[in-house]
């Protein structure tokens, strides 16, 4: 079994980042871009229908064709991409190792570029699955320029939510957030902030029980149910931001590596290193705080950066 320089876990922004920076290093990347343990190949811009935010393209483009040329440049480079998810990873001693696909075949490395990624979480309704992309996102930095002057609704109940509501409100007519509960769980200040804002609206004690409307490919309002009185109202948006958070995919690495409390990679600040030695993590895996794309191949950058100063000893 030859030992790899460098296996990249993880195909978003940051792992093809990671992978061209590499393949440019001569380290000759071996990335697996499966399923990565509830992510998709290509991350999180694979359900992104236009990006307009990106670097590059004063047109817009779509997030597969984005993913797609992130793609062809890591391959062009000289990374080599295998379409399998990885099952288990073994960080205890190096090389590391790494078991991939329906047949468990081992690999091993002298560095690991962890990019696995984070999923947002959705309120698990089949409209709302429908009419993602349509309407329906989990990013107002993202997508909330594609709603100026329209009325929007929020979902959710922490900073996030908070955060979410607060950008919207400078780019929307206006703001309804709608929470389950009748108090926040977000600081004091975010919620200060929001309460003053005269263009968001609270609306308490209240889930959404349809997306609307999905016979037509757009967001035409939604429909709550108040958990208290079960009266069912509706309320007409253009845009649905659910803000209930996010899951790292950190499966493999829970035990091996030292994560924060809310599961995401922990790093040194300042670069990609982890707890282990010669394993790195960059992108959304180990970033709760900005979750772009942009963003998540800068520290792509900076892993196969650290990996080739860590191979070369330095």
């Amino acid at each position: 079994m030859n030992t790899r320089k460098v296996i990249i876990i993880g195909s978003g922004p940051a792992g093809h980042t990671a992978a061209i920076y590499a393949a440019r290093a001569n380290m000759k990347p071996l990335m697996f871009e499966g399923m990565t343990r509830g992510g998709i190949p290509g991350g999180q811009l694979m359900i992104t229908n236009d990006v307009e935010n990106y670097p590059g393209f004063p047109e817009k483009i779509t997030g597969p064709d984005l993913m797609k040329a992130f793609r062809d440049q890591s391959e062009r480079q000289g990374c080599e991409i295998v379409t399998d998810d990885v099952n288990k990873v073994d960080l205890s001693a190096k090389p590391f190792r790494v078991w991939v696909g329906d047949d468990n075949v081992e690999h091993t490395a002298s560095a690991l570029i962890v990019a696995t990624g984070a999923q947002a979480k959705w309120l698990n309704l089949e409209s709302e699955q429908a009419l993602k992309g349509r309407g329906v996102s989990a990013c107002a930095v993202c997508d909330g320029a594609f709603f100026r002057n329209q009325d929007v609704v929020v979902v959710g109940g922490g900073d996030t939510a908070m955060e979410e509501s607060m950008y919207l409100s400078g780019i929307c007519k206006s703001v309804t957030l709608v929470h389950r509960r009748h108090e926040f769980r977000a600081s004091q200040a975010m919620q200060d902030r929001v309460f003053a804002n005269k263009k968001i609206r609270v609306i308490w004690d209240s889930a959404v029980e349809e997306v609307l409307d999905v016979k037509k490919g757009e967001v035409t309002g939604v429909r709550l149910k108040n958990l208290r009185t079960n009266e069912v109202s509706e309320v007409i948006c253009t845009g649905l931001f659910v803000a209930i958070g996010h899951t790292p995919n950190t499966e493999l690495f829970a035990g091996q590596l030292e994560l924060h409390d809310n599961g995401y990679i922990k790093t040194k600040t300042g670069s990609t290193y982890t707890s282990v030695p010669g394993v790195f993590a960059c992108g959304d895996v180990q970033d709760f705080t900005y979750r772009q794309a942009v963003t998540a191949a800068g520290t792509g950058c900076m892993a196969a950066l650290d990996a080739e100063r860590y191979l070369a000893g330095i």
